[in-house]
Parts: C-alpha cells; sequence; structure tokens
C-alpha cells in the first residue's frame, strides 16, 4: 500500500473517488430536501437546479485545474497556498463545521428514514445506531471505506435510475396507474412557477447544500492513485451525472402528484412510489434512501476528518490531529467528529421536529463561501504556474468570476431574506468568530 507523504495511505482507486463524490452529493438534499423546495418554488424548481448545476460545473472545473497543477494538495491546502494562514484557517475550519453539520443532517435523516419502519422508536436513539455504524466503518483502511463506499453510491445510483425508469413508464401510461393527466400536475395548483421568480430563487439554499459535497474530491485527491490522469475524467462524469439525478427525479414526482401534496413527512420518493400501488415499492425505496444518507454521512466522517488532518499539517489545526491509526487512518480526527455527532443527536432529542429543516439551511451558506474561495485560488493561483495544465476551465477568467459575483449574490440575497434568519445568524456568527480567531491564533507548527 503506497502512502503519501503526510502519513495518509494512497488506497483509493478512481472508482472510489468518482462515486465518494456522487455519494456526498446525493443524499439527504434530493431524498428529503426536495419537499422543502418543491413548497418552496414547485415545479420550477428544476430551474434552481439546473443555474446551480451550472455553477457547480464551473468550481469543479477550477479544483480540477488546480488539482492538476497541485496534486499533493485539497481545498484547504490549495486555499492556503494561495492566501495564506489568515484565510486558509478560516475556510479549512468553516469546511470542517460545513461538513460535520451535513454529517448530522445525513444521519438524523437516516434516523427518520428508520421512523418508517419504527414510528414509535425516538429520532435520536435511531439516529445514534446510525452514528456508531458509520464512524466504526471510517476507522478500518481507506480502501476498505471506499470501497464500500463504492457499492454504498452504487446502490442509490441504481435506484435513481430505476425511479426515473419506472416514473416515466408510468407517466407515459405503459405502466397503469391511477395517474390519468400527468401533465395537468405541471400546469395546474398554481402552473409551473406558482411562486415566480421568488420562488425560484428562494430555492437556491436548499440546492447549494444539495450539490455541496462535490469539492469533496478535492479532499479525496490527497489519498488517490494517479491523480493527474483519473481527476480531469472523474469531475466531467460527476457532474452531468448529479444534474441528471436531480432533475429528472423532480419532474417525475410533479407529473405524479401535485406539487403541493408533498407531505415533508415521508420522502417525496417514498410518498410517491406509495400511490402506485406496487407491491413493497415504498418498503424497497425507503431501504434505498436509507442507504443514500448513512453514504453521505460516511463521505462526512471522511472529509472531516481529512480536512482536519490537513489543517493540522498546514499549522492551521493543533499538531495532535496527525495522529495516524495502524491502518493509516487519521484517528483523532474521526474521534473529535464523533464528539461532535453526539452533540447533534443531542439537539435532535431537544427538538426532533424541527432539527433537520433548522441544520439544513446553515450549510447553504457555507456551501457557498466555500465556494467562492475554490474560484477566487483559482483565479489568484493560475498565473503561478510552473506549467501550463492539460485541464483547465475555459473562458478564463471571465466564467470563474461569473461564478464568484452568482454566488456572492445569492449569498447576499439569502442573507437579507428573513426567512433564513436561523441559518443567516449561525453563519454570520461562525464566520465572525473564525474571523478573529485568524488573527489571533499563531500558526501551530
Amino acid at each position: 500500500m503506497e502512502k503519501n507523504h503526510q502519513g495518509l495511505k494512497r488506497g483509493l482507486l478512481p472508482r472510489h473517488v468518482q462515486l465518494i463524490a456522487l455519494a456526498g452529493m446525493i443524499g439527504t438534499g434530493i431524498f428529503k430536501g426536495s419537499s422543502d423546495t418543491l413548497n418552496i418554488a414547485g415545479p420550477g424548481v428544476v430551474l434552481t437546479y439546473f443555474i446551480g448545476g451550472i455553477l457547480l460545473l464551473i468550481i469543479m472545473a477550477a479544483l480540477g485545474e488546480m488539482a492538476v497543477s497541485y496534486p499533493n494538495l485539497n481545498v484547504q491546502l490549495l486555499v492556503n497556498k494561495a492566501f495564506g494562514f489568515k484565510v486558509s484557517f478560516i475556510v479549512g475550519w468553516l469546511y470542517w463545521i460545513n461538513w460535520i453539520i451535513v454529517t448530522v443532517v445525513e444521519l438524523l435523516a437516516a434516523g427518520s428514514f428508520l421512523q418508517f419502519w419504527f414510528p414509535s422508536a425516538p429520532l435520536w436513539l435511531l439516529s445514534l445506531f446510525c452514528g456508531l455504524l458509520i464512524v466504526g466503518i471510517n476507522l478500518f483502511q481507506v480502501k476498505y471505506y471506499g470501497e464500500l463506499e463504492f457499492w454504498f453510491a452504487g446502490i442509490k445510483i441504481l435506484a435513481l435510475t430505476a425511479f426515473i425508469i419506472l416514473g416515466v413508464l408510468i407517466l407515459v401510461g405503459i405502466i397503469p396507474s391511477s395517474i390519468h393527466d400527468p401533465l395537468s400536475n405541471y400546469t395546474a395548483y398554481g402552473g409551473f412557477f406558482p411562486h415566480g421568480f421568488h420562488g425560484v430563487a428562494s430555492a437556491f439554499l436548499v440546492v447549494m447544500f444539495s450539490y455541496g459535497g462535490a469539492e469533496l474530491i478535492g479532499v479525496a485527491v490527497t489519498e488517490t492513485k494517479d491523480t493527474e490522469k483519473v481527476l480531469p475524467k472523474i469531475i466531467k462524469g460527476a457532474v452531468w451525472r448529479v444534474i441528471i439525478f436531480y432533475i429528472f427525479p423532480i419532474l417525475i414526482i410533479c407529473g405524479m402528484i401535485p406539487w403541493n401534496k408533498v407531505s415533508g413527512v415521508d420522502s417525496p420518493f417514498v410518498q410517491v412510489l406509495s400511490i402506485t400501488g406496487l407491491p413493497g415499492a415504498a418498503h424497497i425505496m425507503n431501504f434505498v434512501l436509507l442507504t443514500a444518507v448513512l453514504s453521505a454521512a460516511n463521505s462526512g466522517i471522511y472529509a472531516t476528518s481529512r480536512t482536519l488532518f490537513s489543517m493540522a499539517q498546514s499549522g492551521v489545526a493543533p499538531k495532535s490531529l496527525l495522529k495516524i491509526s495502524k491502518n493509516g487512518t487519521p484517528i483523532a480526527g474521526i474521534l473529535i467528529t464523533s464528539a461532535w455527532i453526539l452533540v447533534g443527536i443531542f439537539l435532535a432529542y431537544i427538538t426532533p421536529d424541527q432539527v433537520i429543516s433548522y441544520l439544513m439551511t446553515i450549510p447553504g451558506f457555507t456551501v457557498m463561501l466555500i465556494w467562492i474561495s475554490i474560484c477566487a485560488a483559482q483565479l489568484k493561483l493560475r498565473p503561478h504556474y510552473k506549467s501550463k495544465p492539460f485541464f483547465r476551465v475555459i473562458g478564463f477568467p471571465f466564467i470563474t468570476i461569473f461564478a464568484i459575483v452568482s454566488l456572492s449574490v445569492i449569498f447576499i440575497g439569502f442573507l437579507l431574506n428573513s426567512n433564513n434568519l436561523i441559518g443567516s445568524t449561525v453563519c454570520l456568527v461562525i464566520m465572525g468568530i473564525l474571523i478573529v480567531l485568524s488573527f489571533t491564533v499563531r500558526k501551530m507548527n
């Protein structure tokens, strides 16, 4: 097993990294968050997902370009190279906080899906069980994590593909159902854009949370074999698949049931399959959804532990976080992440009904800030490449600037929206604390 100079084992194969990135992006955001976006924007939310997908492509291309030029640096280390200690301190810890919250949300969603079968069991207990399972998985060698994640992610991608095919067959009438005129569901109940452009724009917060995880490729790259060869292909393949796996299922859901009948209690996917009358379909889909969010949580623990490790390398975090187990995994980072998962589960104990919706808004803010920092780092580093990379952002610098401006406008718009008061307040408090600490904390050599 090859080790990199930092002590982490390079045990991830190209297929592992591709599925890890998809696993981070396809989780609660689509399977449970889609009920929120549909209630916000109606069927027109597909436009939000499409615009978000274009921005995602730009971010991924910028990250891929930098990863080819600096193959041993992940997101936090790239920002450190571009802007130095203070900015990398803010971005590194912001990225870690982002993934901590995402991981907690995914585990709470897993608990809520288990309640489909165990309705009397409390959310916090089921989520605790899921958390113990996923933490245990991450204590193994990274190659075993990658292999398990490959199959985890494969199950949910296969399920989404089957859902799309089944939905199309039902909507066109090949499979009999009680849906007589599916097209009317797109035009009735206020039309395709029932809440106008405001609804489309308002849905961006959950959409950005949903797409967050694409940059996980920039974390996994330090444990990937033959980075320069496989990364561009992985990025190009991941982006278009994610767009398809969001937009098509949303259109099918809206065709099969009126958008304003999406309850938000169960996943819209389970809700749709429950009305088809197919034997066991809802139970099968609920199992797939459980697997999906556990997969995303698995990616979250991977991301948080590796981010702490890289921050310790660059002096942004204590050197004690460089501790590695005999299996080559960053044991200290995994244990710290586990402690914060317990905090999230305690929140589920206090407020089980609102905790997922509240927590889901926060990563929408932090993801936008992280994506802006990735584009800004690419703008800064491009003139300093030792050689011209074979993988480059087309239309530089205009495309990169367009992404920065677009993300900034979306970010400011959400700060000014009173409906996002909790998420924006938490985000601003976190940013304020990190900015103050970046000027007071010295590099931890």
